[in-house]
């Protein structure tokens, strides 16, 4: 019973437009629902979830927001935190599903973008 309450009210808030996470929605179970409905998952590594204050959410994807590099825009506005982190692009890479991405790479819903700094071997 306490699954379904907190089912519903997960995707309560999903129709409100507030994020899935810190509603018992995470992981697999938050990347299918935000299949369902323009979510994605992005994870933060390092110094990027310092400066963002978190390590992962389900966020929203706009219409207007289809590639990383537009994803990364529209974070870099959320607020000083964002906008820290996100200031030096270069120092930034990302992953969608898993896989290195540019600024030109697709995103759609349902996938998970992940952002961390560059890291160099030894």
């Amino acid at each position: 019973m306490q699954h379904e309450q907190s089912r519903e009210h997960a995707i309560g808030s999903w129709r409100g437009g507030a994020y899935l996470m810190g509603h018992g929605v995470t992981g697999r179970r938050a990347r299918y629902i935000g299949f369902m409905t323009r979510h994605i998952t992005i994870l933060y590594f390092a110094w990027l979830r310092e400066r963002t204050g978190t390590g992962e959410e389900a966020f929203a994807l706009p219409e207007s927001v289809g590639t990383v590099g537009a994803l990364v825009d529209l974070l870099r506005s959320r607020g000083p935190g964002y906008e820290q982190a996100f200031a030096i692009p270069r120092l930034v890479r990302a992953a969608v599903n898993q896989e290195f991405a540019s600024p030109e790479t697709l995103i759609a819903p349902g996938d998970e973008v992940a952002f961390f700094p560059p890291v160099t071997g030894g």
